[in-house]
């Protein structure tokens, strides 16, 4: 986009505006985040911001309901679970009397634009609420309750929306605000229940609140059978159920898990129980069976790093979208599409959730049941295609969590299109070793909760061992590579490809899935393991910043990994609520250092208790942290104290999160699929050959999309010498890390969320009608 194109928030005043922020219906993890961002985007920006406590009905009673926010009032709410600020269910505000009591209290406090942080009921209130206004203003005059020249002035209710909820059940955004923290809730159930079940030979059958997404997302990564109230089984279910735990337990597998949605439901619309699926595995198998029921622990809990960027977004997003509104302004809900904020007509987005099957329309939804399918229920090898392709599967780099699911993924994918699956060990080093075998459908099971990598990885490159490389495919006969890893994995498939013009067997379709804590791989805007890494690191500040409370004022200073890529010091600040982020890509001088040490001085003098600090590892080679560390504490003498922290190499171990399970397993399945393609088309002659540029590969997520790049054409948008990519799309994001810091920056908004209309897609009978 070009200089003159750009668009820049600072054009924008809320000077004579007053927002009111508040959160209906159920509460979800990450709603405070979003307060906060709200209360704090608004004050920066001029305008007066009140909270709404106890949702509808404290708009309804007034009062010391309604109060104005401060700077402070938001602060250390971002890592806090639930609603701060209350939630209520509002008989009251479903009649016109409600509301119009509701509107004489915003009225008497000038406030004209309302944020609503809930689900699509909060949101359809809310739209009515703005299309009831001028009448509701039109009958307080009538009453004498307010004057002609203040209906006059407060004329336009202007509303936008955000989603805050763990059932993720509304069109229009891939994830709402709190799905991720719920199911992190869930995961440390399922993989702590999993030990368990193990050990004694059982059967759990997991009860789980939510609806669709939140049961097919785990699901995906963890049960082998799950019974949800959008698509209820085929007649018969119970005895294919049963066959299947069967054929599990014959397979030495010691324990299974059956997760069933709390309103799951059978073709006649009966009611399936987590107690009547315990009692049919009990009577019919005779297993040893047990009944979780999870119920709000779901909703309880700090919220995890996802929800706490997300929530940051959207309520920046909102307060853009209520200083753009004019009177002619539909309400909008701020939503996520791929890592794009985009700005819905919120009725749109609620007449699709009460259109009839909208599950099967949700792209989310259907991408989960297909992978789903594909990965839990194998095949008879009666019904396999017979392929006669050999692939191979490989780590490269240091490990990251998530690349055992992307394996377990790749793996079961690759067997059910009839391929022979190959593994090898400890990266391109095992692969000129010939440390290569033949693995099955049962041996990755278990895989996708376990951190690291199982195959075990290295950082060794290829081009020194090409010839034993090329030796080893020829004697194993592999037609095909995937290789999961970092930069290195990015290097090595350019020097297997440069390599093809002197040995034919490397001309076979490969392709790259990226997999680096340090999110620095070209071609792709997220990497498997970067969501873990910025989770610990969240959790990490979380503690050191409780470990200041109640003690005299401290600011700490945190060194985060990442190479030259400031992407985890940056986007972990966001979600830690840092006060500033040093990193390579924006360069700083001692007066940037000078500058951030008075500013935490001014913060500190204001009653607020810590900073926060991170530094990119790679940052400045003379800028250390322990530079830093100095400065600051020289610099606030007699103000505030300092600590530092190396989080090092915690960063990259532990369980893998929810996201990086589930984008394992779905990025490495599409990569799979694209191998099939590949060497289908590129068998000749009773045998393959791919020497093209699109026959060796990057798969990555750009902007909305998952997209298949040939390497070669990735040269140019790298940094080499850096290890990293020359346009990094989150560099986007630092500047809401300093508002929300109060820190006066620019922000570039041109390609901020834009109104968009949601599409209706029709599935496919089969689709629509599919058991699981």
């Amino acid at each position: 986009m070009a200089q003159t194109d750009k668009k820049f928030f600072e054009n924008l005043t809320g000077a004579g505006k007053a927002i009111a922020v508040l959160t209906s219906g159920g509460d979800a993890q990450g709603m405070n985040a979003a307060v906060r961002a709200v209360v704090r985007m608004g004050i920066y920006v001029g305008a007066k911001v009140y909270f709404v406590h106890e949702g509808y009905q404290g708009m309804v009673d007034g009062g010391d309901n309604i109060k104005e926010a401060t700077w402070e009032s938001v602060s250390s709410m971002l890592q806090m679970g639930g609603t701060v600020i209350g939630s209520a269910r509002c008989k009251d505000f479903r009649t016109r009397e409600g509301r119009l009591k509701a509107a004489h209290n915003l009225v008497q406090r000038g406030i004209t634009n309302l944020c609503v942080i809930g689900g699509d009921g909060s949101l359809t209130g809310a739209n009515l609420f703005r299309e009831e206004w001028s009448g509701l203003l039109a009958e307080l005059v009538q009453q004498g309750l307010i004057d002609e020249e203040a209906s006059q002035k407060y004329s336009a209710l202007h509303i936008v929306g955000m989603v805050g909820s763990i059932d993720n059940d509304f069109c229009g955004t891939d994830m709402t605000i709190g799905t991720d923290s719920a199911l992190h809730r869930i995961i440390e159930v399922v993989d702590a229940i999993m030990t368990t079940a193990q050990s004694h030979q059982r059967t759990f059958v997991l009860e789980v609140m939510g609806r669709h997404y939140t049961v097919l997302y785990i699901s995906v990564c963890t049960s082998d059978w799950v019974l949800i109230p959008e698509m209820p089984p085929e007649d018969g279910w119970e005895e294919k159920m049963c066959q299947k735990l069967s054929a599990k337990r014959a397979g030495m597998k010691r324990l299974n898990i059956i997760i069933v949605a709390e309103g799951a439901i059978d073709r006649n619309n009966k009611a399936i129980t987590s107690e009547h699926v315990k009692n049919l595995v009990v009577q019919r198998l005779g297993f040893d069976t047990r009944v979780t029921i999870l119920g709000h622990v779901q909703r309880g809990g700090t919220p995890s790093a996802f929800d706490r960027i997300l929530a940051s977004r959207m309520g920046v997003e909102a307060v853009l979208a209520l200083l753009e509104t004019t009177a002619n302004t539909a309400a909008c809900v701020v939503s996520l599409c791929g890592n794009q904020s985009v700005r819905l007509p919120l009725m749109e987005c609620v007449q699709m959730n009460n259109t009839y099957m909208f599950v099967c329309t949700c792209r989310s939804f259907e991408n989960n049941l297909k992978t789903y399918k594909l990965l839990a229920h194998r095949k008879p090898e009666s019904e396999l295609p017979h392929s006669n392709f050999n692939v191979a599967v490989l780590n490269v780099g240091a490990p990251a969590a998530g690349m055992n699911a992307a394996v377990r993924s790749a793996v079961r994918v690759g067997i059910s299109e009839g391929h022979k699956m190959f593994a090898v060990s400890d990266g391109f080093e095992g692969f000129y070793k010939g440390q290569i075998k033949e693995i099955k459908w049962a041996d990755v099971g278990g895989w996708t909760g376990q951190g690291g990598s199982l195959l075990g990885t290295k950082r060794t490159l290829p081009a020194k061992h090409i010839d034993k490389i090329a030796e080893q495919m020829r004697k194993y006969n592999i037609n095909a590579l995937l290789m999961i890893g970092g930069f290195e994995a990015f290097l090595g498939i350019m020097e297997l490809l440069a390599a093809r013009g002197t040995y034919e067997e490397l001309c076979v379709p490969m392709v790259m899935v990226p997999a680096t804590v340090s999110n620095n791989v070209p071609g792709s805007d997220l990497s498997i393991g970067a969501d873990t890494a910025l989770n610990a690191i969240t959790d990490t500040c979380d503690r050191i910043k409780q470990s200041a409370s109640g003690t005299k004022r401290r600011v700490f200073i945190i060194e985060t990994m990442g190479g030259y890529c400031g992407y985890l010091a940056s986007v972990g600040g966001l979600a830690a609520g840092a006060d500033a982020a040093y990193i390579f890509e924006e360069p700083f001088d001692i007066r940037d250092l000078q500058s951030n040490v008075e500013h935490l001085t001014e913060k500190m003098k204001t009653g607020i208790q810590r900073g926060l600090v991170l530094r990119n590892e790679n940052s400045n080679e003379n800028y250390t942290t322990d530079f830093i560390y100095q400065l600051y504490s020289e610099e606030g003498r007699g103000v505030f104290d300092c600590r530092k922290n190396v989080l090092g190499h915690m960063q990259q171990g532990g369980a893998p999160s929810p996201f990086d399970r589930n984008f394992g397993t779905k990025i490495a399945a599409k990569a799979m699929q694209w191998i099939t393609k590949k060497l289908n088309e590129s068998y000749r002659k009773g045998r393959v050959f791919a020497n093209t540029e699109d026959s060796a590969c990057l798969l990555g997520m750009r902007r909305r999309a998952m997209v298949f790049q040939p390497v070669v054409q990735l040269k140019d948008e790298t940094d080499f010498v850096h290890r990293i990519p020359k346009e990094q799309w989150w560099l986007k994001l630092r500047p809401l890390m300093k508002i929300l810091a109060k820190y006066k920056t620019s922000y570039d908004i041109s390609d901020s969320g834009q109104l968009e209309h949601v599409v209706l897609r029709r599935p496919k009978e089969s689709e629509a009608m599919a058991a699981i």
